[in-house]
């Protein structure tokens, strides 16, 4: 039973190889900045904009369908966003796949 080179694959996230691992992996960053940005971004202005000790602010005092505005942002749209991003990187993928006439393993 010999194994050929063939056979190996090599992935490395750090170093992608090849058309098709590079823009998966350019996917892949978009994609958690995005999300970084809307994760994190967002609790770094509730911080900067925080107008006594106990974080109160324009932000926690706005509401918007019933709930804070910052609850609703981090505990429902973000979801939303994660959500939408899984759907986006998919399509984009299944793009990739069908420009560079990859199969469906």
């Amino acid at each position: 039973m010999a194994n050929s080179n063939d056979d190996k694959y090599y992935v490395n996230f750090f170093h992608p190889q090849g058309e098709f691992q590079k823009t998966e992996v350019r996917y892949i960053w978009i994609m958690l900045i995005i999300w970084a940005v809307g994760t994190f971004g967002f609790q770094i202005l509730l911080r900067m904009v925080q107008e006594n000790a106990v974080g109160e602010s324009f932000l926690t005092r706005m509401r918007f369908l019933g709930f804070p505005f910052h609850y609703w942002w981090t505990g429902q749209f973000m979801i939303i966003v994660y959500i939408l991003l899984c759907i986006w990187f998919n399509i984009l993928i299944d793009g990739l796949e069908d420009r560079l006439g990859k199969a469906d393993v």
